[in-house]
């Protein structure tokens, strides 16, 4: 009888560890189905995440919603910027880059994933349209910059258009941010107090423009009317103006 009692417990441990070890097994490779079946950017888990028809401002800034979105990363030419083609002449880069930017979201639904936002309030942003980075693809085009002073995550596709010599890569260029630096260092010798930005007020409402707007040099300022000068964007958005767009 005890012979009995030990050959059937120890048929039953056996036999709990072998569906405890078939457990375990199952058991672990359920998260690994689960982690693939996830999609690479869950915009819907994403607090910080905008969708919709997209407003192109310039090479690298889009209007989605009311919402401004600079896009993260990269720097276009200024629209007003010109480069050098590859044997002799130029050609314009900045207007290039806005319409090769517009190209990639007009009519369709742009996605863009917070990255904070900028000292002017814009949302910083890494876009995507039918899953494709638009913030690489507008450097791998040679339509901008990767804005290595801000981050390094577009390194790889300047360095794609660089060998390609592709845009703004087929002859000599100015980055962005130079040109800037210049056009503001010139105008800033004739504003009042080198406050250089200029807030107008027109039938559009209150638009301010940098010294590198195209249509910066037209724009006078008639203090009698309430337009003024400020020195920085933020301290134009934060009386109420609001950046003039390219077109």
């Amino acid at each position: 009888m005890m012979r009995d009692v030990k050959y059937w417990i120890t048929r039953r441990s056996v036999a709990s560890a072998l569906v405890g070890g078939v457990a375990i097994v199952v058991l672990a490779a359920v998260p690994a189905r689960e982690i693939e079946a996830r999609p690479a950017h869950d915009f819907s888990a994403n607090d910080m995440a905008i969708s919709g028809t997209a407003r192109v401002i310039d090479g690298d800034t889009i209007e989605i919603a009311g919402r401004r979105i600079r896009l993260e990363g990269i720097d276009a030419p200024e629209h007003g910027q010109t480069c050098g083609r590859r044997f002799f002449g130029t050609w314009n880069c900045g207007a290039a880059a806005a319409d090769a930017l517009r190209d990639l979201v007009d009519d369709r639904t742009v996605m863009c994933e917070s990255q904070g936002d900028d000292k002017y309030g814009r949302m910083l942003g890494i876009c995507f349209v039918d899953g494709a980075d638009v913030n690489a693809q507008m450097v791998r085009e040679g339509y901008a910059w990767a804005f290595v002073k801000y981050s390094k995550s577009y390194v790889r596709e300047e360095a794609e258009a660089r060998a390609a010599r592709a845009g703004i890569w087929t002859g000599d260029a100015e980055p962005a941010w130079i040109f800037r630096e210049k056009r503001w260092a010139g105008a800033e010798y004739a504003a009042p107090n080198g406050c250089a930005i200029k807030g107008n007020i027109s039938s559009h409402g209150y638009i301010y423009y940098v010294p590198w707007s195209p249509r910066y040099a037209q724009v006078k300022i008639e203090v009698e009317k309430g337009e003024r000068w400020f020195c920085s964007e933020a301290e134009a958005i934060a009386a109420g103006w609001r950046a003039a767009s390219v077109h």
